[in-house]
């Protein structure tokens, strides 16, 4: 039995706006959208709901998140000048106080969050990726789960990396058509240099979607390009040796073959000419994370360069311990209120991260992020389509307008 719903604004994303639009949804799939007289005149016996002064988009993206950590919202917020000691506390918490059942629960409570905020498909990067991927399947979600790998260790290397292989076995066996698996590097400072480079072919061998922080911080920079600092002397006092690249974040990850995967790079702030060219010629793609960014006090990313050049880019709230809420509509607001330092990004320019760029930083491009006639109900409907209160979007026709207001938590 065909469906319609109207609303006052229906937004495809991939095509313009539609002022008093409706979906029409058939079966398992998207039977139409467009105007709600050519709708209801195409479908003349069909039930109609009407959500009157809102708006129907597709499902939020979330590029970049990590699930596990919502248990630690507010847990580092006297650590938050110190990123070093930041990293530390949460690293010693996660490993040392907080148990499975406290992952899994963390993790579900997460995706349960991220729902109620119409954010309906995530890349979540975990060390536990098997209890994230088992919390994001329980909701209901889409997603990426990026299974972390850590090593600065040089002589550790063959073992971090059978570790690695190990935990991508045992997510492979329980992925699905809607919850795919993925590899993390988890960063520079974190990860030596052979270490990158086993994982880099990995990933092009097993056909694995990549993902990495990188360039977020001026100690990582620092680290990476002179091999002093915090990060420098963090190892030293282990006893491990470190070779410096002495270049750009960028650019030692295209030494050792990172960019070759076509990665998702999480911040990517502290970014020159050189490496902007290096994303856009090797199709590498940004989760841009403004309010973490933000508060940990690192900096911003260029957002409308990423944009100007042709970059995907796609909006990510990073963990609920750096940015406290998972909210992409906020995200997207904050977002384009920081890029005016380069220019006015539009409301237009800023909800297509949020959705259907998101998407494709992802590897969703064309299964979520939008609403096309022909699409699948699962990606339509369970968690795919979401209902805003009014006030969401002013003026979306001009895509000039600003991004306020809340979800419904109908999706």
């Amino acid at each position: 039995m065909t469906m319609i719903y109207n609303a006052r604004w229906v937004l495809p994303v991939a095509t313009a706006p539609i002022e008093h639009g409706a979906i029409a949804i058939d079966g398992p799939r998207i039977a139409a959208v467009g105007p709600q007289s050519v709708i209801c005149g195409r479908f003349p016996s069909a039930s109609t709901h009407d959500f009157k002064n809102s708006a129907i988009i597709p499902g939020l993206v979330n590029t970049h998140t990590h699930l596990e950590l919502t248990a630690m919202r507010g847990y580092l917020e006297q650590e938050e000048s110190d990123f070093f000691a930041w990293l530390r506390k949460l690293t010693r918490a996660r490993l040392e106080q907080m148990t499975a059942d406290d992952i899994q629960v963390s993790a579900t409570w997460g995706a349960c969050e991220a729902v109620r905020a119409g954010i309906t498909s995530v890349g979540d990067a975990s060390d536990s990726a098997l209890l994230s991927m088992r919390a994001i399947q329980e909701v209901g979600m889409r997603g990426v789960v990026f299974q972390e790998s850590f090593g600065p260790d040089a002589r550790l290397v063959a073992e971090n990396f059978d570790r690695l292989k190990s935990k991508v076995g045992e997510l492979r066996e329980v992925e699905s058509a809607l919850v795919r698996t993925g590899i993390s590097p988890h960063a520079p400072y974190s990860v030596c240099g052979p270490q990158l480079e086993l994982i880099a072919d990995y990933a092009l061998s097993e056909r694995l979607p990549l993902m990495m922080h990188a360039a977020e911080s001026a100690a990582e920079e620092m680290f990476v390009r002179d091999g002093c600092g915090i990060f420098a002397d963090g190892l030293k006092n282990r006893n491990i040796e470190w070779t410096t690249p002495g270049v750009s974040t960028l650019q030692h990850l295209k030494q050792r073959g990172i960019l070759e995967t076509q990665p998702l790079l999480a911040h990517c702030i502290r970014v020159d000419e050189n490496d902007l060219v290096a994303l856009h010629e090797t199709n590498s793609k940004v989760a841009h994370c403004p309010k973490s960014n933000a508060k940990l006090g690192h900096g911003r990313a260029p957002l409308a360069k990423f944009i100007d050049r042709g970059i995907a880019v796609g909006l990510g709230s990073d963990s609920v311990a750096s940015n406290n809420t998972s909210d992409i509509l906020e995200e997207a607001r904050f977002a384009a209120l920081v890029a005016r330092a380069d220019r006015q990004v539009s409301a237009g320019e800023v909800f297509t991260t949020a959705t259907i760029a998101g998407a494709r930083c992802l590897g969703l491009g064309g299964v979520v992020g939008e609403l096309t006639e022909g699409a699948g109900l699962r990606s339509i409907v369970d968690f795919g389509v979401c209902f805003l209160r009014p006030g969401c979007i002013d003026d979306s026709r001009s895509g000039q307008g600003s991004l306020s207001g809340r979800q419904s938590g109908e999706c």
